[in-house]
């Protein structure tokens, strides 16, 4: 790691009206290292990064990057610092080969040499893991492709200074694996890497220096040897926080031997992939794990009547009748009390234009409809407190627009949208994508209580420490099927990850798990 010091603030502020989202930070960075930046959804940490690009002004302090002041995004690209914000910001209608040059001299002109192709070939085929033809459309492409897009434009700009906002969250552990060798490649030519991430996992590998914010202040900066599961939940929490989490697990049931509330028979989620079996019983955690593209996505979206099976049947217990009942839409879903939560809010969860209190009371809007139609929004009133308070979002007024949350609060309004309605099911896929380990675990809490209570859960996931201590049991799919479920003592790190790669029960585990810690 170098000694120069390549990006730096003193004593930095920034308020939103009556919002101070910086109070008083201080940062330094130097060349050569990989500096995480850390703390509760709200803390200020992607304020902060908007400041270094040149995004937002500071109302006071100084900010310098590469011992130069930036003032404008123009400036962070002069100067070489490059920022892959937490937004998968793409072009949809342009091919891949444009995005990946967009903004660079004559990207829409004869300039685009044979050269920059291959260039642009290989860097992607080593970020993805497979080739991917650069006159596709980016539209058309899933959300983890558009994520590498974004990556592999900021790397091809050879910055000596790169932040990376969440540029990790769409991503399963495979690919997260082959970012961190790239971050490695960029730290071992001297740039400065700054990243903003929740993922635990991913500090310990990756940082060489973790710095906490904490209510818009710096609380400190960690080693390397130094960066624990531990030690950031001290700094980033308040100690009443502390000492709700000590207890939080001390009263776990199991309830994997209860009467099942849900059921699916001879599933086919994916049209040429094994059959199979899953059963939920009342008031149980269940977490669902795979890498990438092997059938878990689609399969929580036939739980929720969002796609149809290619094969099987879906059967939910029905509170009035106490009868299994075929769902087969969005439609039953509801009626069935299944409600489900997206961890891709942007596309499928919230409703930019809107208020926070409408994003968070529309899904029980029609049970509040008044003789003639109209939405009875005071009676909601109570029920938006609960949840707000349930799940401590951070606001201001609940007519504030959606989109003037952190990408973490808004996260926890389409979870309190779930439990507005009252479900015996809550279906969550991959939930905490940009959401801090602090608001996981108030997340993890209160999902434990409504199991407590009898209500059940699905849970996907794209980090395997999420299901320690919590899942009741954990099913991973492999090659578009549930290939294995994991009860006790298998729910650790080496079985869920053997089983995620399509290693039978007794097989050795050929792959470095140490990279993965």
């Amino acid at each position: 790691m170098g000694s120069e010091i390549t990006v730096k603030m003193v004593d930095v502020a920034k308020a939103f009206g009556e919002t101070r989202a910086l109070k008083k930070c201080d940062f330094e960075a130097r060349a050569g290292e990989v500096h995480a930046i850390v703390g509760e959804n709200g803390s200020g940490k992607s304020t902060m990064a908007k400041i270094m690009s040149g995004v937002l002004h500071p109302d006071a302090g100084k900010v310098t990057i590469l011992g130069e002041k930036v003032a404008s995004p123009v400036d962070a690209k002069r100067v070489g610092l490059t920022t892959i914000f937490q937004e998968v910001l793409v072009a949809d209608e342009a091919s891949v080969f444009e995005n990946l040059y967009v903004g660079r001299d004559g990207v829409f002109r004869s300039q685009l040499t044979g050269d920059r192709r291959t260039e642009a070939a290989e860097i992607l085929a080593r970020l993805v893991g497979k080739s991917v033809d650069l006159d596709q459309l980016a539209g058309s492409l899933p959300l983890s492709i558009k994520q590498w897009i974004v990556i592999a434009r900021a790397i091809l700009r050879r910055p000596q200074v790169l932040i990376l906002d969440e540029s990790s969250a769409a991503l399963d552990l495979d690919s997260t694996l082959r970012l961190h060798a790239e971050i490695d490649r960029l730290r071992a030519e001297g740039a400065t890497i700054l990243i903003v991430t929740h993922r635990i996992a991913e500090l310990v590998r990756i940082a060489d220096r973790a710095t906490i914010l904490r209510d818009g202040i710096t609380v400190g900066t960690l080693g390397k040897d130094e960066i624990t599961e531990e030690n950031l939940l001290s700094m980033m929490t308040p100690a009443d926080r502390r000492a709700s989490d000590a207890t939080e697990y001390a009263s776990r049931k199991k309830a994997l031997l209860a009467p099942l509330i849900l059921t699916a028979t001879g599933l086919a989620a994916h049209r040429s992939a094994r059959l199979f079996d899953f059963d939920l019983p009342k008031g149980s955690i269940v977490g669902v794990a795979g890498l990438d593209g092997q059938g878990q996505d689609a399969f929580i979206r036939v739980l929720a009547g969002i796609i149809q099976p290619f094969g099987g049947e879906v059967k939910v217990r029905s509170v009035d009748t106490d009868k299994m009942i075929a769902l087969q839409s969005l439609d039953d879903a509801a009626k069935l009390g299944v409600s489900y939560v997206s961890g891709d809010r942007k596309r499928e969860g919230i409703f930019p234009q809107q208020s926070i209190f409408e994003n968070l009371a529309i899904g029980v809007y029609r049970k509040t409809l008044g003789p003639l139609g109209v939405i009875r929004k005071p009676t909601l009133k109570p029920m938006f407190k609960r949840e707000v308070d349930r799940l401590r979002i951070k606001i201001g007024s609940p007519s504030n627009r959606i989109t003037s949350l952190s990408g973490g609060n808004q996260q926890k309004v389409l979870i309190g949208r779930a439990f507005a309605n009252d479900p015996q099911v809550i279906l969550l896929n991959d939930p905490a994508r940009g959401v801090d380990l602090g608001t996981k675990r108030d997340l993890y809490r209160e999902l434990r209580l409504f199991a407590e209570k009898g209500g059940s859960v699905i849970y996907v996931s794209s980090e395997i420490e999420e299901f320690i201590g919590f899942a009741d049991r954990v099913d991973v799919f492999f090659g578009g099927t549930l290939f294995r479920s994991l009860t006790g003592e298998e729910i650790a790190e080496a079985p869920i990850l053997a089983a995620m790669f399509g290693k039978a029960r007794d097989a050795s585990v050929d792959f470095d798990l140490e990279r993965t810690a």
